[in-house]
């Protein structure tokens, strides 16, 4: 090993790399130019993203009742829901009596269809329809049922199967 002093400014090696650059040049290599040092940069978030402040907004946590409110009225459920807590409380709002003897069936276009036990029963219960109505709307907001229709037992029907005919029924079968 040489024993030569230390340069503390370091001009020896710093002509020693402009001499190899200048011979490299000379060769027709070119050394490139050295890039300035690299800063990590933050990715910045679209200004409508930025939030910040104490403010409540849509990320925040919420209650499950109101996130709920606000599925069901977003995707319009809220008469379905009304209709099943109806059907749910259906001995509630026409009293026990009548319920042991009448089944809510369907509900369409704000009219309610009722199956009732027997023809008496339907007759009886349409005597009460404006009352029922009245309740109905009460519990699931006005105007939603607009009618109850009741309906008696049906008779019993010849026309089963997939190869039934057009005709006048089973005419002579009681007789």
């Amino acid at each position: 090993m040489s024993e030569e002093a230390h340069d503390p400014t370091g001009l020896d090696l710093a002509s020693e790399i402009a001499r190899a650059a200048v011979e490299s040049a000379a060769y027709g290599v070119v050394l490139p130019e050295p890039s300035p040092p690299k800063t990590p940069r933050r990715r910045q978030r679209p200004m409508e993203q930025q939030r910040s402040g104490a403010h409540p907004d849509d990320r925040d946590p919420q209650r499950v009742g109101d996130v709920l409110n606000t599925v069901i009225q977003a995707r319009g459920w809220q008469r379905r829901i009304s209709l099943s807590m109806v059907l749910r409380r259906w001995p509630e709002l026409v009293g026990e009596s009548n319920a042991q003897h009448s089944t809510p069936v369907n509900y369409a276009d704000g009219v309610l269809i009722v199956d009732c036990d027997s023809t008496a029963w339907a007759a009886a219960m349409k005597y009460a329809a404006s009352q029922i109505v009245a309740r109905l709307n009460r519990a699931l907001g006005e105007q939603t049922v607009l009618r109850v229709e009741f309906r008696g037992p049906r008779p019993p029907s010849w026309k089963k199967g997939l190869r039934s005919v057009q005709g006048r029924g089973p005419r002579d079968t009681y007789g």
